[in-house]
């Protein structure tokens, strides 16, 4: 069964919320982070990324960042831009992007189900990364980022949502991305009880994105259940802040490829290798996008080609039957001498919302072949997950992405 409560939520004042609200930490590099910091002072971005309130002669991880995050923060409790909630409560979070919309429901998550295996995961995580994050939680002693959680759909749980979605909303704002944001909280109390009961029916929750950010907040909690030992299970250390959606509601883009160079071989004999395995058809200068499984669109020399895999290639395993394990063992790895996709530096990975003109615009400038993917599904991503094995580095890419300073989980009493 799955543990889903409320919480004590510190969030934005109403007026300021669409300033506040920002993108996640990682998708902005350093300069791009101080960029948007200094064209918005009031982004969290600012409390997220505090690095860009120092010369680059300071390492994004040194302590006194994570001290000046905590000033910010404790800066914007004290002069109202923040305000603290009197008792716990779920709130519902509406995204629409391009006309379609999703329904989370913002709520903590136990630690104890992502150490059982109730919270099931389909990435790996690498140490350095979940490090910045849990000094980052450590210096504000909250979660700022939500995990953004899935579920397989619930008829109930869909219909209090709607049910609850008839009041006003507490926040209601487009962001400069052109994405609608709709935020109510949970004000019925049985709505409320019914909510966390349907969750705890439920065998298994999701992570579809921020495995570190998880994996940071659960080692938090393992270490301050250390410093802590009287403290009870009902501690808010034991519970991270999370958004769970129902997976008929989400979509996944393609996580799109682009390759340096062909592994010293000229295009002609590029495209007799791949034969071998992929049925390959010229399409001419219009940009392809594959519009099933088993078919990839590849730029080369100014033209697109679709590619299809051969009868009887691809395998019966959740993982290795993915697309993009085909192209890899079928491909990148055996024709281009692509290995490891996370640390050779002749790949890089462009995601669906930057459109297949970037693919061009790529190989026209540092790459010479581009590969644009048909996405992963959801029940792709769930089997793999149920299965209790991991997806290949970049095989998801999710839109729209949840906003950090929304919601804030403080780990204090």
């Amino acid at each position: 069964m799955a543990v889903v409560k409320p919480f004590v939520c510190v969030r934005p004042a109403e007026d300021l919320v669409s300033r506040v609200a920002a993108l996640p930490y990682d998708v902005y590099d350093r300069k791009e982070a101080g960029q948007e910091v200094k064209k918005n002072p009031l982004s969290f971005l600012a409390i997220d990324r505090p690095d860009t309130f120092f010369p680059d002669t300071v390492g994004s991880y040194e302590p006194c960042v994570y001290k000046k995050a905590r000033e910010l923060y404790e800066e914007r409790l004290s002069d109202g831009t923040f305000l603290k909630e009197e008792k716990a409560a779920f709130y519902l979070y509406e995204l629409t992007m391009d006309g379609r919309s999703q329904t989370g429901i913002v709520a903590c998550s136990s630690v104890d189900d992502y150490l059982k295996n109730v919270i099931k995961k389909h990435e790996n995580t690498r140490a350095e990364k979940e490090q910045d994050r849990i000094d980052h939680i450590d210096a504000l002693d909250a979660q700022t980022g939500p995990i953004f959680l899935t579920y397989r759909p619930v008829r109930r749980l869909a219909e209090l949502a709607e049910l609850e979605k008839q009041a006003k909303p507490l926040y209601d704002f487009v962001s400069e991305d052109g994405i609608g944001h709709r935020i109510w909280k949970v004000e019925n109390t049985a709505v409320e009880q019914e909510m966390e009961q349907e969750f705890a029916k439920l065998p298994a929750t999701y992570i579809a994105d921020g495995h570190h950010r998880a994996a940071s907040a659960v080692k938090v909690a393992l270490k301050r259940r250390e410093q802590y030992p009287d403290k009870g299970a009902d501690a808010e250390f034991n519970f991270f802040l999370s958004v769970l959606f129902p997976a008929d509601e989400l979509m996944i883009l393609p996580y799109n490829r682009v390759v340096k160079d062909l592994n010293g071989r000229s295009p002609k004999k590029f495209l007799e290798e791949i034969s071998r395995d992929f049925h390959v058809k010229k399409l001419g200068t219009e940009a392809f996008a594959p519009k099933r499984k088993g078919s990839f669109g590849m730029y080369l020399g100014g033209s697109w080609y679709e590619l299809s895999i051969k009868d009887g290639l691809i395998p019966g395993d959740p993982v290795r039957s993915l697309d993009v394990s085909v192209l890899q063992e079928r491909l990148l790895e055996p024709v281009l001498g692509i290995g490891d996709v996370r640390t050779d530096k002749r790949i890089d990975f462009v995601g669906g919302i930057r459109g297949l003109s970037e693919l061009e615009r790529r190989v026209n400038g540092d790459m010479q072949v581009a590969f644009s993917m048909y996405p992963t599904s959801m029940e792709e991503l769930l089997s793999v997950a149920d299965a209790g094995l991991l997806m290949p580095p970049k095989s998801t890419w999710f839109e729209p992405k949840l906003r950090s300073g929304i919601f804030i989980h403080q780990l204090k009493e």
